[in-house]
């Protein structure tokens, strides 16, 4: 399958002048909104126009303080007949602002951009942010839009291999640009100390406490409760100066977040295991936590936690599967004296108490060595900068490609 990894490059000054339009649902916390901001930011530093067509949410601030703009669009509907209407307005507002390519990020959203780009020309792109479920035939064909950009970016090899064999068509037209972090801002050096009081305070961390972090939207796949039976197991060993966070929106799963209280409850471990809420300040809690853990049931489309995690210096415990063995290196992926992290089987809770235990017994030598590797090994190959000037250079070869075909 003829896959594309983007090159590190300087940003491409075709781009000066002209206007690229992000759509997305909504922009509050994610890997798709984040990486939203992160491209829009990049576009202004080389002159261009950042626009994202979006409902609004908690990041609108962000974007515009990077030098995004704002265009309140209700792309967050499902609804046939409002996506029907956004078809004809986001086509519109294409022809008003002058818009040279459209970015989904989407399903919905993509198939009113999909269709918008035929009733005004213009580049299409897509990016695949997550490994969409169902495999019935209607499912399968609702996903289908996000293979049907003129390239469609995948987020990881593993993204990508899933694209190419759900959706052959979209083959030659695979480009795998990572999803990259900001190692400014995830660096220890660039962290105060009070930012890490503030939020073991805010956590109800007693100073003796160590803290296992787990920092995830309130889903049942991200494996929240596989890793409050890994913490009732632990305890049962004894384990006791631990505190167990698991940071993270519920997003409206109001039964979820229940039934993780409950589960907390059944296992007795109130006084140890926490939801505490949307973590404003992830680079303090990465820099807080002892151990950072992924214990995704699903496959991660790429697993940013664990990258920004690994730049922080903190030991990571992940589940073996979808893109997040891409990057945390494991034995037998690498020998022992490679490792940055562990991996264990999903939802195998004993597993995850094994690793999570070992990670917590590294001495200060070993544990500083594997911080080491482990900042390089993702710096080398994560980066904001790799991510940013490989997109800008999808957006300028398609300019410099001209019209397109209508399909």
């Amino acid at each position: 399958m003829p896959v594309v990894s983007s090159p590190l490059s300087a940003p491409q000054p075709a781009l000066a002048g002209r206007t690229i339009l992000q759509i997305i649902p909504e922009l509050n916390t994610g890997g798709a909104e984040r990486t939203t901001i992160d491209v829009a930011a990049a576009l202004a530093d080389v002159g261009a126009r950042a626009l994202v067509a979006t409902e609004g949410g908690r990041l609108i601030s962000e974007l515009q303080a990077q030098g995004g703009i704002w265009v309140p669009f209700p792309a967050k509907t499902k609804n046939p007949f409002a996506m029907g209407v956004n078809i004809v307005r986001l086509a519109r507002l294409m022809e008003r602002e002058a818009v040279d390519i459209v970015h989904a990020r989407s399903r919905a959203p993509a198939w009113v951009a999909h269709w918008a780009t035929r009733l005004s020309p213009r580049p299409f792109v897509t990016t695949y942010h997550g490994s969409y479920s169902g495999q019935s035939s209607l499912k399968l064909s609702y996903n289908s839009v996000m293979a049907r950009g003129d390239v469609v970016i995948a987020n990881s090899e593993f993204t990508a291999q899933s694209i190419g064999k759900l959706y052959p068509f979209a083959q030659d037209r695979l480009q795998v640009i990572n999803r990259g972090t900001d190692f400014r801002a995830f660096s220890p050096a660039a962290v105060e100390p009070l930012r890490v009081q503030r939020l073991r305070k805010a956590w109800g961390v007693g100073p003796e406490q160590r803290i296992v972090l787990q920092a995830a939207r309130l889903t049942a796949w991200k494996g929240q409760k596989v890793l409050i039976e890994a913490a009732k197991i632990l305890a049962g060993r004894g384990l006791r100066d631990v505190c167990f966070i698991l940071a993270g929106d519920d997003q409206g799963r109001s039964r979820y977040s229940a039934e993780l209280k409950s589960a907390i409850a059944d296992a007795g471990l109130d006084a140890t295991v926490r939801l505490t809420g949307h973590c404003a300040d992830m680079p303090a809690a990465y820099l807080a936590a002892s151990v950072v853990t992924v214990p995704s049931t699903l496959p991660e489309a790429f697993g940013r936690a664990a990258v920004e995690a690994q730049a922080m210096g903190a030991p990571v415990v992940v589940s073996n599967l979808g893109a997040v063995p891409e990057t945390v290196l494991a034995p037998p992926q690498v020998l022992p004296a490679a490792r940055t992290g562990w991996h264990v089987t999903a939802g195998d809770a004993s597993a995850l108490a094994n690793a999570l235990e070992e990670a917590l017994a590294l001495g200060a030598s070993a544990r500083d060595a594997l911080a080491a590797r482990a900042r390089v090994h993702v710096q080398d190959q994560f980066s904001l900068e790799r991510m940013c000037a490989g997109t800008l250079e999808v957006y300028a070869a398609l300019l410099e490609a001209g019209p397109r075909p209508l399909a």
